[in-house]
């Protein structure tokens, strides 16, 4: 059952944090990630692409936030970083002059962390990005996030997090991205 506006969700304990088989729930993760992100219908069609691809990536992994019911609410997804991926080619002159390309070798790269809205601020994200960089081989992570001062960038700064390089643009982005990056494990607090 999907909260409406003025319904509370279920408390973040009663939901599960586990292994999520991406491939097989592409659309329902990418429904949450539209509704999270606000895609339409045409972004959401190319990014199944680009899911898929990485899934065919060695160490790609990826967790789900389930209800009791089974109902997907929130998901991540990331890889070992890979200086040859398209994400890394954008960001790597951006991380170059700020001193920062370094991060781009022997980092665990967060590739999507999206939480349905009326699961937000229950600690779900948390969970989900902590477990899954829990288990990176790594000792340290990186992504990319929307430029701005949001919940998002502020839960990451508070697992340890750093700005790596800002303003950083990716073709058709609409706005400017920063690059994060964090030791492993991330703080919990």
């Amino acid at each position: 059952m999907t909260p409406s506006a003025g319904e509370a969700a279920p408390d973040a304990w009663d939901i599960a944090v586990a292994p999520l088989d991406l491939a097989a729930r592409v659309d329902e993760a990418l429904a949450v990630q539209a509704q999270a992100f606000g895609l339409s219908d045409e972004e959401v069609a190319v990014r199944r692409h680009i899911v898929q691809r990485h899934l065919a990536s060695p160490g790609a992994r990826a967790l789900g936030a389930t209800t009791t019911e089974g109902r997907l609410v929130g998901f991540v997804y990331g890889m070992p970083n890979d200086r040859a991926q398209w994400w890394s080619t954008v960001v790597e002159p951006y991380l170059r002059r700020a001193g920062n390309d370094a991060w781009l070798t022997d980092s665990f790269t967060i590739t999507e962390l999206h939480v349905l809205p009326a699961y937000q601020r229950r600690g779900i994200g948390r969970r989900l990005i902590t477990t899954l960089t829990d288990a990176a081989a790594e000792p340290r992570s990186i992504l990319s996030a929307v430029d701005t001062e949001s919940p998002a960038r502020a839960l990451y700064r508070k697992l340890g997090y750093q700005d790596l390089a800002r303003r950083v643009l990716f073709p058709s982005a609409p706005c400017p991205y920063a690059v994060m990056g964090a030791h492993l494990p991330l703080r919990r607090w």
